[in-house]
């Protein structure tokens, strides 16, 4: 028989069994719960730690908010630092947004207790939670409008949809409740509204033009813009909400846009969960304003042609050059617009009105015309250098000169008999031009204009010079009309008609160069005290030429016979005492729908024996048929000019008081 084994037993003699204190079966799990619990670890390490600047940036774009506001635009001067365009303040009142949540909860739980205990509650429709908090929020800002409605006695309300659009995209922004107040509507704001209200009174600049409409064409006007930027504050990744700036939209305002516009300022500002902002900035930027202009305009020339152009009531144009520098004295078109009408923005009816007019339209930079018998200072000066013409020369004059079938009369009707250059110029006899224009040919007469660069627009500083000049030849007809060039087409040329088109601004450049004895004169809208004496080529005529053409020239104005004598009619212009104007007049034709349509022209430089200023005007006819001669309407534009000049060069020089010290 086997003998039992005897199991082990405790002190109490009962049996229990033997275990391993080890099993290797389990020992991979082990592992893996540390492998496991390592790689917790090690990826919370990682989040924590390598990812902590991640992180961090997270909760720094979702909680803060960038704020951009433009600087004010720098100042625009004439050239005697009298101010043409500045900045103005302009005053509103704004809602601080952030201030009123309160406000807001407080009138949403309130509209909803309103809506349940309404007696008809079974049948009511509840508004959703966002009608209830779109009510409360138009609620609670008519509330605080109309307070400065009471004060301002205005009965102004709130635009909902606006009101939410503002909310919904510009929230950190203050709310405009209302815009452009007047100066007493400011004060009385500042007196009565409570300091620490939501609303307050917010002072932001707009442009201000203190001449109204003058010189509108060359400093043009600003626009608004959501281009505004800033570099110099952080945060390029967080939400930024940016108040709309200016930008320059024409003129001068447009050309030097990078110069004038200011600096932009700006904050960063942390927001709660809602998007409110949370004071005060975490950053801030302060605006700069735009750096200064300095025109060449003379406000006091450009007053005085501006408002003799408005009285011949007709569309025109004048420009004032000085001689020597090229930069621009007047510069002026009619008609034109009130620069006031655009600050701070053009109400649509005005914009319409602008258009109808045709005010638009920059007369002195764009409109192309035939400058007419002005032209014949050019003829005059080609015949001389190409021999055709002497100082001597003469012509007989019957009243037509006949090309081919077809006749030519002289510009006044009436036959002029013999006549030599000086007189002819004086007389602008067509018949002495026509004759010497066909012996000398059209190809020296327009390689002439192209010499004084009236083929090309003159590079003026300025946006929108036309390029539509026309200096014709044959080779020009036969590419462009497709037609060859006959007879008719030299004799219209002689005399500034046929298809040569220029701008007053190119005639203005032509007579500046003639006064200086040279063929070219690049304008400049720029003032710059120290700025050189132009010089280029020099026409080349014989001193004997250049008299002959000078005394012509003066005669215009001095004879009784000359085509602006008007100037010397003292009784209807006030006297120039001892300004001696070299001058010539124009009337050219254009053939209208209705009828000939007449173009008024007059070129002229001052003082003859040292020219300083020279100018160009040009006055377009509005009747068919009606005569509009170059003596009659531009001469007392030019005259206007001078004037206005020549009493500035009277003026005795003010001397500046200074305090005695010591």
């Amino acid at each position: 028989m086997a003998t039992p084994v005897a199991h082990p037993s405790d002190r109490t003699g009962y049996p229990v069994d033997r275990h391993r204190g080890y099993d290797p079966r389990i020992v991979f799990f082990y592992f893996g719960l540390a492998a496991l619990l390592l790689t917790l670890a090690g990826g919370l390490a990682y989040q924590q730690l390598a990812k902590l600047g991640e992180h961090a940036n997270a909760e720094r774009v979702q909680n803060q908010r960038r704020i951009v506001y433009p600087g004010p635009r720098g100042n625009i001067y004439d050239r005697q630092q009298r101010m043409l365009v500045g900045n103005r303040p302009r005053f509103s009142v704004r809602l601080l947004l952030d201030t009123i949540r309160p406000e807001i909860r407080t009138e949403q739980i309130r509209i909803r207790k309103n809506y349940r205990q309404l007696d008809d509650i079974e049948t009511a429709e509840l508004p959703s939670v966002t009608q209830l908090v779109q009510i409360a929020r138009a609620t609670v800002v008519q509330r605080y409008l109309g307070q400065i409605n009471l004060i301002l006695g205005r009965s102004e309300q709130v635009d909902a949809q606006d009101l939410e659009r503002h909310f919904a995209r510009e929230l950190l922004l203050p709310y405009t409740l209302v815009d452009d107040l007047a100066p007493t509507e400011y004060a009385r704001l500042l007196e009565r509204l409570p300091v620490n209200s939501p609303a307050q009174v917010y002072t932001s600049s707009t442009r201000h033009y203190p001449y109204g409409s003058a010189a509108s064409h060359t400093l043009g006007y600003v626009g608004s813009t959501e281009l505004v930027d800033l570099e110099d504050l952080p945060g390029d990744d967080l939400k930024t909400f940016k108040i709309k700036g200016t930008m320059g939209r024409d003129g001068v305002e447009k050309r030097f846009d990078e110069l004038l516009q200011g600096e932009a300022g700006g904050a960063i500002f942390r927001v709660d969960p809602a998007g409110n902002r949370i004071n005060p900035p975490l950053a801030q930027v302060f605006p700069k304003q735009g750096k200064n202009l300095s025109l060449s305009l003379d406000i006091d020339l450009q007053l005085a042609a501006e408002h003799r152009l408005a009285e011949t009531e007709m569309a025109g144009a004048a420009v004032a050059l000085d001689v020597n520098t090229g930069e621009v004295l007047v510069l002026a078109s009619k008609p034109d617009y009130d620069l006031k009408s655009f600050a701070p923005r053009l109400p649509s009816a005005t914009a319409a009105d602008i258009t109808t007019r045709g005010a638009w339209f920059k007369r002195a930079v764009q409109g192309v015309y035939k400058p007419g018998s002005a032209f014949k200072i050019l003829t005059t000066i080609a015949g001389l250098r190409a021999g055709a013409l002497t100082p001597e020369s003469t012509g007989s004059c019957p009243g037509f000169f006949r090309v081919g079938n077809k006749a030519f009369a002289c510009h006044d009707g009436h036959a002029h008999g013999e006549i030599d250059l000086v007189m002819a110029i004086t007389k602008s006899c067509n018949v002495f031009f026509y004759q010497h224009g066909m012996a000398m040919g059209a190809e020296v007469m327009a390689n002439e204009a192209r010499r004084f660069h009236l083929d090309r627009p003159t590079g003026i500083d300025l946006p929108d010079e036309t390029r539509r000049m026309i200096i014709p030849d044959p080779d020009w007809k036969r590419r462009v009309v497709h037609a060859g060039w006959v007879g008719g087409d030299t004799a219209q040329l002689a005399i500034g008609q046929g298809f040569v088109d220029v701008t007053p601004l190119q005639m203005a450049c032509f007579a500046a160069s003639v006064a200086r004895n040279e063929v070219w004169t690049q304008p400049t809208i720029l003032h710059d005290p120290s700025r050189p004496r132009q010089r280029t080529e020099s026409i080349g005529l014989t001193p004997a030429q250049r008299a002959a053409l000078m005394r012509g020239m003066e005669q215009v104005t001095q004879r009784p016979y000359g085509t602006a004598r008007i100037f010397q009619d003292h009784l209807l212009l006030a006297p120039l005492p001892g300004l001696r104007i070299a001058a010539k007049t124009g009337t050219a034709q254009k053939q209208d729908p209705k009828g000939m349509i007449n173009f008024a022209w007059l070129i002229a430089f001052a003082p003859v024996e040292n020219p300083q200023i020279a100018l160009a005007v040009a006055i377009e006819g509005d009747t068919p048929g009606e005569e509009t001669g170059g003596g009659r309407y531009a001469s007392p534009v030019a005259h206007a000019i001078l004037k206005a000049w020549l009493d500035k060069k009277s003026a005795p020089v003010p001397i500046p008081f200074r305090f005695k010290t010591g």
